[in-house]
C-alpha cells in the first residue's frame, strides 16, 4: 500500500492570520517528502468555505514542488469542464518542470452547479466534456497540436508550452461512487481516485472489480491493471478514546459542512434536496451519524493497530494507494505532530 497526503480544508477553520493558512500544506509536504510518502494531493474548489483554500491546484502544486524533491505533486482534482484544455496543459507543465517530472492529475467532471459560473455552457454535458478534455490534455502533453479558434474566429493549430519533463502525464479520474465512472476510467487507461463518502468498503470492492475489468480489456493494457487511490480522513495517536474526543468536534463540523454542500449539489436533480430548508438539528443529526461511521470504519482514525486493519481491508479489495486527508479542522501543530504516528502505519503496512 502506498500512502499520500490529501488536502481539502474548510477555509472557515483556517487561522485569521493569512500567513498561516498554508503552513499545514507546506510542512506536511516536506514531511511526506522526507518520509517516503508517495504523493501530495490538493483539490480545486470555488465559492464555498468547504475546500476554499484551494481554488487552483496548479498554484498549490507549484508551491509544493518548490519545497520538495521526491514526492509526487498531484491535483485531486482539476474540474475539467471549467477550463480550456490548453490552459490545464500549460499550468501543469510548469508544475512538472518545477518538480523535475513529478506532476500528476486527477480529473473530475464537477458536481456543484454554482462552480459552473466559471463556464456555464459546459454544465449539462460535463461528463462528456471531462472525457474530451482528458484526451486533449494528454495529446498536448505529448507535444501534439490542438485545434482552437482565435479572436477573429479563425481556426488555428497550437501546441502548449513549456514542454513538460514527463513524456506522458499520469492521469486519474475522480469518482464520487458511480460505477460507470470507474468503468470510464478503466476504458481511458487512467487511474481512479475515490473516497468513502457515501460508499462502504464492500461496495467499493465491486466498483474496483468493474474498473479492473474495463482496464484490462484495453488492447494496450499490456499486463497493467491500473491504479486505485482512496481518500480517507486521517488522524492517529496512542489512545483511541482520546483520538475520538479530539477529532469529534472538528470532524463533525467538517462533515456537517460537506453534508450541506453535497445536498446542495443535488438541488436540480431528481431528489431536489435543498439544504437551506433543512433544520439545524437535521444537519446535526446527519453529521453525527456520519462521524460515528467514519470513526469506526470509514477513515484512519484512532490507533495504528485499528488503522492497519482498515488498510488491510482496502488492500484486499485492490486499493493501491491510501490518500490521507489530514486538514479537516484540527490545529496545524496537532496534525503535524501526529504525522510521525501516520508514518508508523505506513511502514507497518508497506
Amino acid at each position: 500500500m502506498d500512502f499520500s497526503l490529501f488536502y481539502f480544508g474548510n477555509d472557515s477553520t483556517a487561522p485569521a492570520d493569512s500567513a498561516d493558512r498554508y503552513e499545514l500544506v507546506i510542512e506536511g509536504a516536506r514531511f511526506a517528502d522526507r518520509h517516503d510518502f508517495t504523493a501530495v494531493w490538493t483539490p480545486e474548489r470555488h465559492f464555498h468555505a468547504f475546500g476554499g483554500l484551494y481554488p487552483n491546484p496548479a498554484v498549490t502544486g507549484a508551491a509544493i514542488a518548490a519545497v520538495t524533491s521526491r514526492v509526487a505533486v498531484r491535483a485531486g482534482s482539476v474540474v475539467a469542464p471549467l477550463h480550456h484544455p490548453v490552459r490545464i496543459a500549460e499550468e501543469w507543465s510548469v508544475v512538472d518542470n518545477i518538480s523535475g517530472g513529478r506532476a500528476g492529475l486527477a480529473f473530475a467532471s464537477g458536481w456543484h452547479a454554482t462552480d459552473f459560473a466559471l463556464r456555464p455552457e459546459t454544465y449539462e454535458n460535463r461528463r462528456e466534456v471531462l472525457i474530451e478534455t482528458v484526451a486533449q490534455v494528454r495529446a498536448l502533453w505529448r507535444g501534439e497540436e490542438s485545434e482552437v479558434l482565435d479572436g477573429t474566429g479563425e481556426t488555428r493549430r497550437v501546441r502548449s508550452y513549456p514542454r513538460p519533463v514527463q513524456a506522458d502525464l499520469p492521469v486519474w479520474i475522480t469518482s464520487a461512487g458511480g460505477v460507470e465512472t470507474f468503468r470510464n476510467a478503466g476504458r481511458l487507461g487512467a487511474g481512479v481516485l475515490t473516497h468513502l463518502l457515501g460508499q462502504d468498503i464492500d461496495e467499493l470492492a465491486q466498483k474496483i472489480a468493474a474498473y479492473r475489468d474495463a482496464y484490462t480489456a484495453r488492447p494496450d493494457a499490456d499486463g497493467s491493471r491500473g491504479h486505485v487511490v482512496v481518500m480517507v480522513h486521517t488522524y492517529l495517536d496512542r489512545d483511541e478514546d482520546a483520538v475520538r474526543e479530539l477529532v469529534r468536534a472538528p470532524l463533525t463540523s467538517y462533515l456537517r459542512t460537506s453534508v450541506g454542500l453535497l445536498l446542495g449539489s443535488q438541488a436540480h436533480g431528481p431528489r431536489r434536496l435543498d439544504p437551506t430548508k433543512l433544520r439545524d438539528k437535521d444537519l446535526d443529526f446527519l453529521a453525527a451519524r456520519a462521524f460515528d461511521r467514519y470513526f469506526e470504519d470509514g477513515g484512519l482514525l484512532g490507533t495504528v493497530p485499528k488503522a492497519a486493519r482498515i488498510v488491510e481491508r482496502l488492500a484486499a479489495i485492490g486499493v493501491d494507494e491510501t490518500a490521507c486527508l489530514i486538514d479537516f479542522g484540527l490545529p496545524a501543530k496537532t496534525v503535524l505532530d501526529g504525522l510521525g504516528t501516520l508514518d508508523e502505519l505506513r511502514r507497518l503496512t508497506a
